[in-house]
């Protein structure tokens, strides 16, 4: 039978990639966004136009109704969910005494909180159904720390304990729990480094180039495959071994 998968922000970057790999690989995919409507349309009229069965849906995940719904509408769609990844995250680079109180909670709304509602809305599918994989995407500031990125690098550390945690609270029903925990990736979100800060990065990293969301995606792909079927509560990290 052929399988589902939910991908939250999927509209651009490392979702919009992973989106690609998981419909080219057979998997009907619900492409989730929240104000990106018209790459999210783009992308799924590119992938339909290839024959893959896809599906956008609104939802800001930092909202536990609308994360609720998302949830029933991939399931009235296709009747079953097999696979959730948690990819929606967003970030701000500054001084940690310039960010305000509401754009910390507004970090952590996105991604923390919003993986707790996703989770939370499919678990009692995949707990009925005893399977389903549960993948986050976490950062290796998450595991390191980032100068200039406090309020992202604690939430990602956060992600990273919620994943070890949710898997061996789980395990025992069938499912599995994986992070994913990317190093520097050619996307939207590092639009902010000069071309100087990406050689530097380059330069520190041990296979001497930065990374591309098709990286992040064939980990996700792999983690998600029967490949993946004995690992949960890990961390697997494309980095290029920039952190080891």
């Amino acid at each position: 039978m052929q399988k589902t998968v939910l991908i939250t922000g999927a509209s651009r970057g490392i979702g919009a990639e992973t989106a690609r790999q998981f419909a080219r690989a057979g998997y009907q995919t619900a492409i989730n966004y929240f104000k990106s409507e018209e790459a999210a349309l783009a992308l799924c009229a590119e992938l339909r136009a290839e024959g893959f069965t896809v599906f956008p849906i609104q939802a800001d995940v930092s909202d536990p109704e609308q994360a609720v719904r998302m949830v029933d509408t991939v399931l009235e769609k296709f009747c079953q969910l097999d696979i959730l990844v948690c990819n929606a995250g967003i970030a701000q680079t500054k001084l940690l005494s310039d960010f305000t109180i509401e754009e910390w909670r507004r970090i952590f709304a996105v991604n923390v909180d919003g993986v707790f509602h996703c989770c939370r809305a499919v678990l009692p599918h995949f707990v009925h159904r005893k399977a389903g994989k549960i993948l986050t995407v976490s950062s290796m500031w998450g595991q390191t720390g980032g100068s200039c990125e406090v309020p992202y690098s604690a939430s990602k550390a956060a992600v990273i304990g919620f994943t070890k945690a949710l898997a061996k609270e789980v395990g025992p029903s069938g499912i599995t729990v994986n992070c994913v925990s990317p190093g520097v990736i050619q996307t939207e979100m590092n639009g902010n480094l000069t071309p100087r800060d990406l050689d530097a990065l380059r330069e520190e990293t041990p296979l001497e180039r930065i990374g591309t969301p098709a990286d992040v995606a064939a980990a996700l792909l792999f983690l998600a495959s029967p490949a993946g079927d004995f690992f949960t509560g890990q961390v697997l990290a494309p980095n290029g071994g920039i952190l080891i």
